[in-house]
């Protein structure tokens, strides 16, 4: 990004100038699968899947370098775990041994995991900012040079140790309602760590009741490394052609920071799968997107959305591999 008076302006300049979607892929897309349902039948909403992949690819759908990308960052006003819980987290993924790495196996899925100083928890929220803007900025633009390697689909999730409090404030904030509302409880977790975490939701809430309408600073009074690293994991696969599947609450929570922004910063996206109760429910209703599957799975990591792109890998094979007679 080129530097500017602030740190968040390159950042607003961007959204606003996001590309759209490619009208004449989607529409050579949408006669093919009018000629596939002539002939094999109606394939549901993997016709859909083919369409949004060509939409925001701008060519005919085909998967051949999909990545998933989590991002791990520490908060010090965890209710349970610490910030070396996600330390640990991170080391069994970069090991091989956690749910993902399967995952990942069974669907030939590139997989890069992120550390975002855990070393280093942002600020206590219910004292403090999280991060001052500079720092904000900087970890959004980490998030965007993130996937520079390249990728033609890409899924993004986080660590879910001990940010739920954080991702419970960035909602109440950007959405107003009941912080009850907007608690999260993580896997690891019990209902009875609910009291706590809504007294830590208000508190922090009443620290920062200046935020405005500025999504970004919402972002930054509130939010984690995680949050700020994969908004811009999405705006760097929107700029690049590149389709997102979100997994997990944190994601959302990120996407929710975004659409804020602009209501159409995150047309590119879907959601692998829900998991974690009403919060998340509630969430992907307000943000309006595809959900590709129903599973309830809760472990996390992006094990959602890593299935999902297998099931998005089988819809573009479909699409392009059925034979359709002269």
């Amino acid at each position: 990004m080129n530097a500017s008076g602030l740190p968040f302006d390159d950042i607003r300049e961007l959204v606003k100038n996001l590309p759209g979607v490619d009208e004449n892929s989607l529409s050579l897309v949408k006669v093919r699968n009018d000629k596939i349902r002539a002939i094999s039948g109606s394939f549901g909403q993997l016709e859909e899947v083919c369409e949004w992949l060509s939409a925001w690819s701008g060519h005919s759908p085909a998967i051949s370098r999909p990545l998933v990308a989590l991002f791990a960052g520490s908060h010090p006003e965890a209710v349970q775990c610490s910030s070396q819980s996600v330390a640990d987290e991170v080391s069994y993924i970069s090991a091989g041994g956690a749910a993902i790495n399967s995952i990942c196996a069974a669907n030939d899925l590139g997989l890069k995991i992120f550390d975002l100083a855990l070393q280093i928890p942002v600020g206590d929220i219910t004292k403090d900012a999280a991060l001052e803007e500079r720092d904000c900025a900087a970890t959004i633009a980490f998030g965007m040079e993130a996937i520079a390697g390249g990728a033609d689909l890409l899924c993004l999730g986080a660590v879910e140790i001990n940010n739920s409090i954080s991702a419970g404030c960035v909602i109440a904030a950007l959405q107003g309602g009941s912080p009850q509302d907007s608690i999260f409880i993580e896997p690891q977790e019990t209902t009875d760590i609910e009291p706590s975490k809504l007294a830590r939701i208000e508190s922090a809430l009443a620290v920062h009741d200046n935020h405005g309408d500025d999504p970004l600073e919402v972002l930054r009074l509130f939010g984690g490394r995680e949050m700020a690293a994969l908004c811009g994991a999405i705006l760097a696969a929107r700029v690049q052609h590149i389709p997102v599947i979100l997994d997990g609450y944190t994601a959302l929570v990120s996407a929710s920071i975004l659409k804020a922004l602009s209501n159409d910063a995150i047309d590119h996206c879907v959601i692998g799968q829900l998991s974690g109760g009403t919060a998340m429910e509630t969430l992907a209703k307000k943000l309006g997107l595809p959900v590709l599957s129903s599973l309830e799975i809760i472990a996390g990591n992006g094990c959602g959305a890593a299935i999902a792109a297998g099931i998005v890998k089988s819809a573009a094979l479909i699409h392009t591999g059925i034979k359709i007679p002269r």
